[in-house]
């Protein structure tokens, strides 16, 4: 049974379509259209082209475990490891 506690938990971005252009997988990841391009030219991030072209797509469900995937940096002051570093 749902509680009220799993109404309130967002969709994952599923405001944004399916397939996103490069402005719109920026927003998804609230990056620069420009660090997008270059992760993409860095072959960081799950892109696809249109033969022949230059236009890049972006699978939002793609994009989103990606980003589950990424790694995440530590700069926490309280933990064990950020009071090593001191």
């Amino acid at each position: 049974m749902a509680t009220p506690d799993d109404a309130a938990a967002p969709a994952p971005r599923e405001d944004f379509p399916r397939v996103l252009n490069t402005a719109m997988a920026a927003e998804l990841l609230q990056v620069h259209v420009e660090h997008l391009r270059r992760l993409v030219r860095e072959e960081k991030v799950p892109c696809h082209r249109f033969p022949g072209g230059r236009e890049m797509r972006f699978i939002r469900d793609e994009l989103l475990e990606w980003l589950k995937a990424q790694p995440g940096a530590d700069q926490s002051t309280s933990t064990e490891r950020a009071r090593k570093r001191r």
